[in-house]
C-alpha cells in the first residue's frame, strides 16, 4: 500500500510503495477527486460519509464500503457494485480480502505470547527459527522479533519477487497453487538484505511470514488457528476468516478485479491465500474490523505493557506521500489527523482489494473503508480519497 515517488514498486500486500511510474500507469482508472480537509457545518456527518464514499467510487473503484462507528452510533455508506457480472449492489455486510490488515491480527497474537512469557520481543529469529534466515548476507541472529513486527529487519520483501501478485499471466497460472511459509521466506533469502537490522524502516512482507512461523513454533499451532482461537472467536467475529488454502470467499462478498497495470481487468476473487499467508491472507467485513480495532485499542486483547509496545512507533518516511509524518509500531500504523492528534490502523492492498481503516487511541471511534478496482493496486487517487474520508470522520468527532 502506499505512495511515493522514487522508491521501488512493492508487490501489493499491505503497505506497498507506489512509484511515480506505477501511478502514471494506473492514472487512466479514474478521475482525480478533490479532497476536502474536513467536514463542514453545512454537511451533516451521514451526508459527508455518503459523499466521500461516492468520491472514492468515482476514482475508478468498482465497489466501495464505508463504516463509521463512534459514541453516537454507527453509520455506513456504499457505492458501486459487488459483482460486475450480475450488477449486484455493494452491501455493507459484504466480505472482502483484508490483505495486510492481517498484520495487526498476527502482531496481536505475538504480543499476547509475549505477555504470557512465552516469547520476548528481544528474542532473535535464529533463537526461534534456527537456520531459516541465512545466506546472501542474511543473518537471523541479528534480527529480533521486534524488528520483524516494526519492519526494521532489513529483510528483502518476498512479494517483490513473486509474480503471482504482480503479473496477470502469472496470477492466472498460479492463483490456485499452495505455497508454504518456508518457500516464501526462501524467495527473500535469494536476495541480500536491504540494510542492517535496526538502521532503517522499510516494509517487507517477509517479516510477517516469519512472525507466523514463530507463532507456530511457539504454540504448536498455525497462526491461523491462534488468530481464530485468541481473537476471532472471543470477539464474535462471525464474518472473519483466516483461511489456509481455500481460494473462495465464503458467503456474501465483494468480487475483486485487477488489470495488473494493464488495460484488461480480470476477476481475481478466487485466490489461494497461502501466497499471502500471515502477511495478508485474511477475510473480513467492515463491521468485524470495527469490532476488532475497537477492542484492541480498549485493551481487551493485550495487556497494558504489550499494547504500549504495539503503539511505540518509528518513522516510516516512505509512506509520507499518503500519510505525512507516518509512524509504524508493531503491526500498527500511526497517522496524523488534519485537525490535530492522530489515529491508528493498518492498510491492506492485494490484487482486487483495498482496505483502509482508522481508530482513535481510546477505541471509541473506528472508520473502515473497502474498495475494489481495476488496477493491480488501488490508484493513488483512490487511496487519497479513502484517507480523506477517514480523516474527516475522525475529526468530526473530535476523538484523537
Amino acid at each position: 500500500m502506499a505512495p511515493v515517488t522514487t522508491f521501488r514498486p512493492r508487490a501489493p500486500i499491505g503497505h506497498r510503495v507506489v512509484t511515480t511510474a506505477l501511478v502514471t500507469a494506473l492514472a487512466g482508472l479514474g478521475l482525480m477527486t478533490p479532497a476536502a480537509a474536513g467536514a463542514t457545518a453545512a454537511e451533516p456527518a451521514t451526508d459527508t460519509l455518503r459523499l466521500r464514499t461516492d468520491a472514492i467510487q468515482r476514482t475508478g473503484a468498482v465497489g466501495v464500503l464505508a463504516r463509521s462507528t463512534g459514541p453516537q452510533g454507527t453509520r455506513h455508506a456504499t457505492a458501486g457494485v459487488s459483482d460486475r457480472r450480475t450488477g449486484r449492489t455493494a452491501h455493507p455486510d459484504d466480505k472482502f480480502r483484508i490483505a495486510s490488515t492481517t498484520k495487526t491480527f498476527v502482531s496481536t497474537v505475538v504480543l499476547q505470547l509475549v505477555g504470557e512469557g512465552r516469547l520476548s520481543l528481544d528474542d532473535t529469529v535464529e533463537d526461534l527459527l534456527p537456520g531459516v534466515v541465512s545466506g546472501n548476507g542474511n543473518d537471523g541472529s541479528r534480527i529480533t522479533v521486534r524488528q520483524l513486527l516494526n519492519h526494521t529487519s532489513g529483510l528483502f520483501n518476498y512479494t517483490a519477487d513473486f509474480p503471482v501478485l504482480s503479473d496477470a499471466a502469472a496470477f492466472r497460472a498460479g492463483r490456485f497453487d499452495t505455497w508454504t511459509d518456508t518457500q516464501l521466506v526462501a524467495m527473500a533469502m535469494r536476495h541480500a538484505p536491504e540494510f542492517d537490522p535496526g538502521t532503517k524502516w522499510e516494509y517487507s512482507n517477509t517479516n510477517y511470514t516469519l512472525a507466523g512461523m514463530i507463532i507456530e513454533r511457539t504454540t504448536g499451532r498455525s497462526w491461523q488457528s491462534e488468530v481464530t482461537r485468541r481473537i476471532i472467536h472471543p470477539l464474535g467475529l462471525r464474518d472473519t476468516h483466516a483461511p489456509v488454502t481455500h481460494p473462495a470467499i465464503p458467503g456474501r462478498h465483494l468480487r475483486g478485479y485487477s488489470a495488473f497495470g494493464g488495460d484488461s481487468p480480470i476477476d481475481v476473487t478466487l485466490f489461494n491465500p497461502s501466497g499471502a499467508g500471515a502477511a495478508g491472507g485474511m477475510i473480513s467485513t467492515t463491521a468485524d474490523l470495527t469490532r476488532f480495532y475497537s477492542a484492541l485499542m480498549k485493551g481487551k486483547l493485550l495487556r497494558p505493557a504489550q499494547l504500549a509496545e504495539m503503539k511505540t512507533t518509528v518513522r516510516a518516511e516512505e509512506l509520507d506521500d499518503l500519510w505525512p509524518g507516518a509512524r509504524y509500531g508493531l503491526g500498527l500504523l500511526r497517522v496524523d489527523l488534519t485537525c490535530g492528534g492522530g489515529y491508528y490502523g493498518h492498510a491492506g492492498d492485494i490484487p482486487g482489494y483495498m482496505t483502509r481503516n482508522g481508530v482513535s487511541g481510546d477505541g471509541r471511534h473506528v472508520v473502515v473503508v473497502e474498495a475494489t478496482g481495476d488496477g493491480s493496486a488501488p490508484d493513488l487517487d483512490t487511496m487519497q480519497s479513502a484517507n480523506t474520508l477517514i480523516d474527516e470522520q475522525l475529526c468530526a468527532t473530535g476523538r484523537k
